[in-house]
């Protein structure tokens, strides 16, 4: 089955959830949790999330790969949201427990402007030729990365619309060894993949550093999970806390249907991010043959410093360093 990519409103967590407020005196800027029960939604039921693969769900943001200006460009995740007005009236709305789908927007002027390239995401729901917002009062959608962007310079450091390609993090034909390989645009076209690196959430994978930033995509899917836990709250708290292959943000189902459910650490309880990760427990090769491309990369380009490293093993994704 091929995995199907997210390109879709906010993806539902395994169990049902309910908001407990945190006792704490010292809030943080959101003042209640939301945790799971131990109810399985009807949602991942009519799913058959019984037969769905489940997968690593990676820490990092959201991208995309579709048509731009006659070639495939990477997008980044850019959700409009209202304005301080309408997210006050929205709020109080909430707060005063109503139905959320009865809330009335007005599309045309409670949310904040987008660049003229923005797009929404494909599952978006529309009205009188609108995009409509999500449950949380968010329109999910996605802009062009242009080449040099400075807004978005850790999404165009991982690819070159040159040679159309992109650095992507994914597992290599031997078992047990991830890697690290220069794949055409348009291999992963209409797909989405996270990115991360240095400066992406953290950089909870300790990819790189300050003085040399390295950025990876991985596509969504691409790291399934071999020895799942039981869909049980007990038994899944259970490998998050004590199996190496537990060492992740959290799992993501992919359907039969094509739906995804996912769980995080975060529902549970459990704190993120962790020491050690599993994705940084598994050795991983450089595999990148410049000779291929009919191109000059910039000498300061991951392009360039990574095609130096064509054929070499590292430990851990951790471990990878450039030369001086």
């Amino acid at each position: 089955m091929r995995r199907r990519c997210a390109v879709q409103r906010k993806v539902p967590c395994l169990f049902v959830t309910e908001v407990k407020e945190e006792p704490s005196a010292k809030r943080e800027r959101q003042p209640f949790k939301v945790l799971a029960t131990d109810t399985i939604t009807g949602k991942a039921l009519e799913a058959d999330i019984y037969n769905a693969i489940p997968t690593e769900k990676v820490d990092g943001t959201c991208c995309y790969v579709t048509t731009y200006k006659g070639q495939p460009y990477l997008w980044a995740r850019l959700d409009r949201k209202p304005n301080k007005q309408a997210e006050k009236r929205f709020k109080r709305f909430l707060y005063s427990l109503e139905d959320c789908k009865e809330f009335v927007w007005n599309v045309e002027e409670d949310f904040k402007p987008v660049p003229d390239t923005w797009i929404p995401a494909r599952d978006i729901e529309f009205s009188n030729g609108n995009p409509l917002p999500d449950e949380n009062g968010h329109m999910p959608g996605w802009v062009p990365v242009e080449k040099n962007s400075k807004q978005y310079c850790w999404h165009s450091s991982v690819v070159n619309y040159e040679a159309e390609i992109a650095l992507v993090l994914k597992h290599h034909t031997e078992p047990g060894l991830l890697e690290i390989s220069p794949v055409p645009l348009s291999e992963i076209l209409e797909q989405t993949l996270e990115l991360i690196g240095t400066n992406i959430n953290a950089n909870p994978y300790g990819l790189g550093s300050k003085k040399q930033p390295v950025h990876l995509l991985v596509p969504h899917g691409a790291f399934e999970i071999k020895n799942p836990p039981a869909l049980k709250q007990n038994d899944i708290v259970s490998w998050f806390e004590g199996c190496s292959e537990g060492k992740v943000e959290g799992i993501v189902w992919h359907c039969h249907d094509g739906c995804l459910i996912k769980l995080h650490r975060h529902h549970l309880g459990l704190r993120w991010p962790l020491a050690e990760t599993y994705l940084n427990s598994q050795p991983v090769v450089i595999s990148f043959n410049r000779t291929k491309y009919d191109c000059d990369f910039e000498p300061k380009s991951l392009f360039h410093h990574f095609s130096n490293l064509d054929g070499q093993r590292f430990d851990r994704l951790k471990d990878i360093k450039f030369d001086a």
